[in-house]
């Protein structure tokens, strides 16, 4: 066959493949355009998942009548001029693409009125590349876009489609993270004659937590962390749902660049590691975060629908992301502002927090209750008193971590009021149920404190702070371990030697495809090195960055403070258990133990109410 230009219809339904994939596709478009034309409020009207008909009306700037079949014409877009504006792209849309595809496969009008114009005209398409001539008609300032009949000429697309229930499921949630993206613009869809979303313009922070709450669901923002940070050109903003909101499923993990929703590898690897010690074996967190970066920082032109980028600086913005998110899950804990996880938090990058000491020198009133407590003293501390003969030889600083002890215990007086009135996050222990919680009373109501999670987390992050106050060591290997990697491995391998060195390693290349490792981090003597050493570099080719060997450390450091925290059924004196309780007010991440486990709960007197039926 010879070579022939094809015709502009064929070339714009196989444009259309690119695009327009189902209804939903359709509707991500047309919503983009309409929020790059300054729409304040949108209503999306669905028929039968969308392949019956769709139909957006916005309150937009409008099209021109002398535009409409530009509008309608490939590569024909408002949005770039030039070079420099393709790379500087703020819009969302920007190919000219969209209308084209969308109307070489079904029986589209547009309808529009500019707002320089006082007439308002429609423009009429069946399926091919020619257009009926404008027709004035009745509309005010804006564009309705009415897709009727999606692959009509398409049979073999519109047999791929899905079932009606689900279509509209897919069309539903690319609504749902478009709203998200543009809090200021009131949405409405219904499907049928079934109002499906209403959402109000959102204009504050309270009112967007309004309509997150109605699309994530109320119980994420009980349990969400709202965060804005910025540093280095980035900004960071939005809610991360606590370790106790995590998912079975990645589900609701909305993340946003410069307003434009996106799947990212290195984003996702980011916020993975930052959860990674706190959450739940095999659950997924919970996030709707906003970056916000230079235009020229970000190439959004990476994929026909727009849905990856490439950063310019990608190790920068994946260190960002996982330290702003490290920073604000570790500063998670029990304070005076915030008794229960259903409050919010804020993290801003103007904010400084000290960890200085809490001091409460009197105790709250707890005689009245009359329970008897024993009296054992040294039964909170005795995990941590030195024990020569279960020293751990490869533990650097051993002494420094059997030295250990609680937190400076609070000057314990029974029966004594604090005259100001200032009672402790975790208010003070009552006493303990079963060997195994702690009961106590705070301004708001009850806390329940696992006792042995706590301590495990406690004694966990020391063990941290003090692996990397005094560095990891590194042991020397009898024999050098010889490794097989491809030549890509091996230069990544000495590309990064620095930082296996800090992390304890030794390795040489000994041949273009040959590694040899001959000194590990001390605390993984035992470990499959090779394995680790592979896997390392796998992360480091994709992300620029590894916590493997750092994890597998803490893994052995969290079996270490298990072992090392109070069991079940140890009594604890009350001084003991205030002291724990103001340990855990000091210690980062207090809110789950090592395995990603709450470690604590409040019943506020509203909830204790209701249990007795007081008030009904």
């Amino acid at each position: 066959m010879p070579i022939q230009q094809l015709p502009s219809h064929l070339i714009n339904q196989i444009a259309a493949g690119e695009v327009v994939e189902r209804p939903a596709s359709v509707v991500k478009e047309l919503l983009e355009n309409t929020l790059d034309a300054g729409a304040t409020r949108i209503e999306l009207e669905i028929e039968q998942g969308g392949s019956k008909r769709i139909r957006i009306r916005d309150n937009g700037c409008g099209i021109p009548k002398q535009e409409l079949f530009l509008a309608l014409s490939r590569h024909a877009t408002s949005k770039i001029a030039s070079l420099d504006d393709l790379e500087h792209i703020r819009s969302l849309g920007f190919r000219g693409e969209a209308l084209p595809s969308i109307a070489s496969v079904s029986r589209l009008t547009i309808s529009s009125q500019s707002e320089h114009s006082e007439h308002s005209w429609k423009l009429s398409g069946n399926g091919g590349d020619e257009f009926d001539d404008p027709e004035p008609c009745s509309h005010p300032q804006g564009t309705t876009i009415d897709v009727r009949d999606l692959f009509f000429n398409v049979p073999a697309r519109r047999k791929f489609l899905k079932t009606e229930k689900t279509e509209f499921r897919h069309l539903e949630d690319v609504v749902k993270k478009i709203a998200l993206s543009r809090f200021q613009t009131a949405i409405s869809l219904k499907h049928g004659v079934k109002t499906i979303l209403h959402l109000q313009a959102a204009n504050d922070r309270a009112s967007s937590e309004r309509r997150v709450a109605e699309i994530f669901g109320p119980t994420f923002m009980e349990q969400a962390l709202y965060i804005e940070y910025d540093a280095a050109g980035l900004k960071l903003w939005g809610w991360v749902g606590l370790p106790t909101f995590s998912r079975s499923q990645a589900d609701l993990q909305y993340f946003y660049v410069n307003g434009r929703i996106i799947r990212d590898r290195i984003v996702t690897h980011a916020v993975r590691q930052a959860y990674q010690d706190v959450l739940y074996h095999g659950r997924h967190p919970a996030y709707l975060l906003f970056l916000e970066l230079d235009a020229d920082k970000v190439d959004v032109n990476a994929h026909p629908t727009k849905h990856e980028v490439r950063f310019r600086e990608s190790r920068l913005v994946h260190d960002f992301l996982y330290r702003t998110l490290h920073k604000a899950l570790a500063d998670i804990r029990p304070n005076d502002d915030t008794q229960q996880a259903s409050d919010n938090h804020f993290l801003s990058g103007a904010e400084t927090r000290t960890n200085a000491p809490i001091n409460y020198p009197f105790q709250a009133p707890q005689g009245s209750l009359n329970i008897p407590v024993k009296e054992q003293g040294e039964i909170y501390s005795q995990p941590h008193q030195a024990d020569n003969k279960g020293a751990n030889p490869f533990m650097p600083s051993s002494h420094a971590f059997n030295q250990y002890t609680p937190a400076s215990l609070p000057v314990q007086t029974e029966n004594t009021y604090n005259d100001t009135g200032e009672i402790p996050p975790l208010g003070f222990a009552l006493a303990q149920l079963h060997g195994i919680f702690i009961l106590a009373e705070n301004a708001q109501g009850l806390i329940v404190v696992d006792m042995h999670a706590a301590h495990e987390r406690i004694t966990y992050e020391h063990l941290k702070k003090s692996m990397a106050k005094d560095n990891i060591r590194s042991q020397p290997l009898l024999v050098p371990n010889p490794v097989a990697v491809s030549k890509k491995e091996a230069n990544c391998a000495v590309e990064y030697a620095d930082i296996f060195n800090q992390l304890g390693f030794s390795i040489d290349r000994l041949a273009p495809e040959k590694l040899v490792i001959r000194a590990i981090p001390s605390l993984l003597k035992s470990a499959d090195t090779a394995s680790l050493l592979r896997d390392v570099l796998a992360d480091l080719i994709q992300n620029g960055s590894s916590e493997r060997i750092q994890q597998s450390i803490n893994e052995i450091l969290s079996t270490m403070a298990c072992h090392r925290s109070v069991r079940a059924n140890h009594r604890l004196s009350t001084p003991e258990m205030n002291a724990l309780l103001r340990d855990m007010e000091r210690t980062e991440r207090s809110g789950q133990c090592n395995h990603g486990r709450p470690t604590w709960t409040q019943l506020n007197l509203n909830q204790l109410d209701k249990l007795f039926m007081r008030g009904q």
